[in-house]
């Protein structure tokens, strides 16, 4: 049984009263089976050119495999969408359109073929062709806007990275000042020490001799936070690297810090700049991954019609002249939908049985030549299915 999280495309022969064939199956699927009449649809299936036995049986295999990079596509544009709107179900809604609309009223509100994009005068491999370079483009396309907009929102979130976490690991550019340090001394400097909070009292008692030459009562409070106190304490520049060992030993943490004010502005400008430039990229890729997904399903739902198709010409043969009805299942009613398509379409049994009896040698030839195909699992009807990537 088809999934109940998908829009269903199905298709089967017009015979001699194709209106009839759909008010039928739209009478029974609303009366017995409770489904809301918007959730069924007509779907105009074109006359493709036929081609040849060989060709039809190459796309049949070949179908599959765009369908599946297709899907892919389209679900990388929402994905990315989902993203971008931090998944917030709502603002989504907003942008998975196609052409303004719902995808339910694209697919469910008298979808028809894109003539004008896709000339049906060309061969079924021509417009497969077709199709799939324009969905590579478009997925080529995401994928480099999408790097680029990875790249700029990982340097400004490591950027702002360095502006959280506690005082041992975090930057001090907005938390000390000038006045917090000696300045322009040939023998004494200022250092920063990030000390754990249950450490205070044995800082304060013994910052004095942990080295030689640290200059008495310099050591004042700067700031502190849940698990550290920021220490500022002034030494003689002999003794740096021994104090910071010594600090070490003891798991007091000396920060390397150097007080420049050019450098504080470098890097508040620097995350400035990354902070604009993020919020442009990400404008763009919204734009873009909307756009995307508009042309990406509509493509997507023009390959399952061929695949559609293409099935039809070798189940059914020709006339290749098919209805297609799209149908919208919902998860309480699906099962019965199915049954009663089934119901509906059980005297299509005997064009939909690969190993029916009464085949002629050359129908055994045939079957032999194309055995993987044929023993597929068939429905009495052609059915494929639109996935719910949205939800």
């Amino acid at each position: 049984m088809p999934s109940d999280q998908s829009t269903w495309l199905i298709s089967v022969p017009q015979g001699h009263d194709p209106l009839g064939i759909v008010q039928k199956v739209a009478n029974k699927l609303t009366t017995q089976a409770k489904l809301p009449p918007r959730n069924i649809a007509t779907l105009t299936i074109p006359t493709f050119k036929t081609g040849t036995l060989d060709s039809l049986i190459a796309l049949s295999e070949e179908l599959p495999k765009q369908e599946s990079f297709f899907t892919a596509a389209v679900a990388k544009s929402v994905e990315t969408l989902r993203n971008l709107l931090n998944n917030d179900p709502s603002k989504l809604a907003q942008h998975i359109l196609i052409d303004e609309k719902s995808v339910d009223a694209y697919v469910l509100g008298g979808w028809k073929w894109k003539d004008v994009r896709y000339d049906t005068q060309k061969s079924l491999k021509e417009l497969v062709a077709l199709l799939n370079s324009e969905m590579t483009a478009i997925d080529n396309a995401l994928k480099a806007k999408l790097n680029n907009y990875n790249l700029v929102k990982g340097s400004l979130t490591q950027m702002q990275r360095k502006k959280t976490g506690n005082l041992s690991v975090r930057s001090l550019a907005d938390v000390v000042s000038k006045d917090d340090f000696i300045h322009d001394s040939e023998y004494l400097e200022t250092l920063l020490v990030a000390v754990p909070k249950s450490l205070n009292k044995d800082w304060n008692t013994s910052y004095e001799r942990i080295s030689p030459m640290v200059v008495p009562r310099t050591s004042s409070l700067l700031a502190s936070d849940d698990e550290y106190s920021l220490f500022s304490v002034v030494v003689f520049k002999r003794v740096h690297d021994e104090f910071v060992q010594k600090c070490r030993d003891r798991k007091f943490i000396v920060r390397d810090f150097v007080y420049s004010e050019e450098e504080i502005a470098r890097q508040q400008q620097e995350l400035d700049v990354a902070g604009t430039t993020e919020k442009e990229l990400w404008t763009e890729l919204l734009g873009f991954a909307r756009t995307n997904f508009s042309e990406s399903f509509q493509i997507l739902v023009h390959l399952k019609v061929i695949r559609l198709f293409v099935e039809s010409v070798l189940r059914y043969g020709l006339p290749a002249e098919y209805v297609g009805l799209a149908i919208k299942p919902e998860s309480k009613n699906a099962k019965k939908v199915f049954n009663i398509l089934q119901t509906q379409f059980a005297y299509l049994s005997s064009k939909s049985n690969p190993n029916q009896s009464g085949k002629s040698s050359k129908d055994e030839e045939f079957a032999g030549e194309y055995q993987t195909i044929m023993d597929q699992d068939f429905f009495d009807f052609i059915l494929y299915e639109v996935p719910w990537i949205t939800t």
